[in-house]
């Protein structure tokens, strides 16, 4: 694989990876095997938000597709903005237990007593889950896969190109990564038909983002925290 393919792929990977430390975690601490309090679980976020958007600094001069003047077409910036708000509502409203896999515990921040900590730890959530996020996301899913299912020499693929096979797949794929995989899919799909319409990585960054944003707020609001 080529290095074009790893830059993209490993902020990706390192950020599955933590989730899938943290359900080996959960699953040995319900075999009596550890103590891991569900406080002290929380404290895997912020670490794997720091190494990954670590990573994205690092690799940034390797993503040539991101270009700031995408957003100088308001059009553009204005839809991605309402994609992102019509994604928030539908997810919100599509957690339909046969449309979620297991149940998510989420992320409580209260579970945490000291207030600054607390604090932080909210902020570090925010701030992974709106910037962090949409970029490691949309690098990986948009940028890469979308290409990558046409043809492994994706770099010769033009952003925002369609195909059936590689919209179908990567929706499916990207609502598979997510406890409820059917908003997931829905999601997915809706970035991808904003970059085909824009053919910015850009916008779909800015549109996800949105999505997170608002989730998190309405998270904090209503205490729902399977949604986080």
């Amino acid at each position: 694989m080529s290095k074009s393919a790893w830059v993209r792929i490993i902020p990706f990977a390192v950020f599955m990876g933590f989730i899938g430390l943290q359900q080996l975690l959960e699953w040995c601490v319900s075999k009596g095997w550890i103590d891991i309090s569900a406080e002290q679980m929380l404290y895997l976020y912020p670490i794997k938000t720091l190494l990954v958007g670590g990573l994205l600094i690092f690799l940034w001069g390797k993503y040539n597709e991101l270009n700031y003047a995408d957003f100088k077409n308001l059009t553009h910036t204005a839809v991605s903005v309402m994609v992102g708000l019509v994604v928030f509502i539908l997810w919100i409203n599509m957690d339909w237990g046969i449309a979620t896999f297991g149940e998510s515990k989420g992320f409580d921040p209260f579970l945490i007593d000291n207030d600054t900590t607390r604090n932080l730890m909210i902020f570090s959530r925010i701030f992974g889950a709106a910037l962090v996020v949409p970029i490691m996301e949309e690098l990986f899913w948009r940028s890469f896969m979308l290409r990558y299912i046409i043809t492994a020499d994706f770099t010769t693929i033009k952003v925002g190109t369609y195909t059936l096979t590689s919209f179908v797949l990567c929706a499916g794929l990207f609502g598979l990564e997510h406890n409820l995989f059917l908003a997931g899919i829905m999601a997915g799909a809706a970035y991808s038909l904003l970059l085909y319409w824009t053919k910015s990585i850009y916008q779909c960054i800015l549109a996800h983002a949105v999505t997170n944003l608002v989730l998190g707020i309405y998270v904090l609001q209503t205490g729902f925290w399977q949604f986080w």
